[in-house]
């Protein structure tokens, strides 16, 4: 889909604040209420927008340790890549995988509430999967995050 300069603010506006009122977000980008809704409406139609959610700060909720895995899959697995990064995402601890090049063949990024829960989500979710072969855990001092797309 061809964004214009509109949509590209529209979507610039709505990736700082997803709560905006279309009110707001139409004085925002200068468009008329309606007008901008349609244009909202069309960019969820057309899956530039595909949707929202809320960001929440994992300690506020007693996840205070992160960590980074770095593992090495099967070469001669029974399942699909597609399916592997489909059940582990399954597990509730594990935020972001990524299917990478180089030493490593994925980069998990993970929560836990302690030590010990990390060490049993560890052993659930990638020591007991078979198609695992080998793994090395850094455990994460701290992050930053923004997660908005460079729209322009």
């Amino acid at each position: 889909m061809n964004l214009d300069r509109t949509d590209k603010a529209i979507l610039t506006h709505l990736q700082k604040d997803a709560r905006l009122l279309n009110k707001q977000l139409a004085a925002e980008v200068g468009l008329a209420p309606s007008s901008c809704h349609e244009r909202v409406k069309r960019l969820w139609s057309r899956e530039v927008i595909t949707g929202t959610t809320t960001v929440i700060d994992p300690k506020s909720i007693g996840f205070t340790l992160g960590a980074v895995i770095f593992a090495n899959i099967s070469k001669d697995g029974q399942i699909s890549n597609d399916r592997l990064m489909d059940d582990l995402i399954a597990a509730p601890e594990i935020q972001n995988i990524y299917l990478v090049t180089g030493k490593y063949d994925v980069v998990i990024s993970m929560i836990a509430r302690d030590m010990d829960h990390l060490k049993s989500a560890v052993y659930n979710a990638l020591t007991l999967n078979r198609e695992i072969v080998s793994f090395e855990t850094s455990i994460v001092y701290d992050q930053r995050r923004d997660g908005s797309l460079p729209i322009g």
